[in-house]
């Protein structure tokens, strides 16, 4: 029997575990695209607001979210598809753009409640956006699991064992 860390690295081998692997690379890279957009939005004042700023920064990043997802995480060329493809990914992006204004909002209050440097305001909204990205992603990882009653860790221990049971011959430590 081979150790947990080395069946998670064998699953990581799997299609299934590439694909999260690049949907994660993915979300890290569109999250530091937005990071980067609010900061320099807001910081060199081009949108002076805060709810303006973060709306802008988040649009900027879903174009690349959206082509990388579609090309290497989910494998697609050609045409995108209206109803299956643009639809889907474009409302989750803007339950995601909704919930961060949220925290655009607080932020935003932050920044006129206290007489802080522009430089620390820029800080605290694009860190607010950060925040509200992460807990977004979280729960829309949660809602997803629930919905398809997914269980991550199980499934991957259940997928794991079932390609152990299939090549007796074949060690996996």
């Amino acid at each position: 029997m081979s150790s947990p860390l080395r069946q998670a690295l064998d699953w990581t081998r799997t299609h299934q575990g590439k694909k999260l692997i690049r949907f994660t690379t993915v979300s890290a890279i569109t999250t530091s695209v937005s990071f980067i957009s609010i900061a320099l939005l807001y910081g060199l004042r081009i949108v002076p607001g805060v709810m303006w700023a973060t709306l802008a920064g988040n649009l900027i990043a879903s174009v690349p979210a959206y082509q990388l997802n579609r090309s290497w995480t989910w494998g697609k060329k050609g045409r995108s598809h209206l109803r299956n493809e643009i639809i889907p990914f474009w409302s989750m992006s803007l339950l995601g753009i909704a919930f961060s204004q949220f925290g655009a909002w607080w932020a935003r209050g932050q920044v006129h409640s206290h007489h802080w440097s522009h430089l620390l305001n820029t800080g605290l909204v694009a860190g607010m956006n950060l925040l509200s990205f992460a807990v977004f992603w979280v729960l829309k990882l949660m809602v997803f699991n629930r919905i398809f009653k997914s269980h991550v860790v199980q499934d991957i221990e259940a997928h794991l064992v079932a390609e152990e049971q299939a090549s007796p011959t074949k060690p996996l430590a």
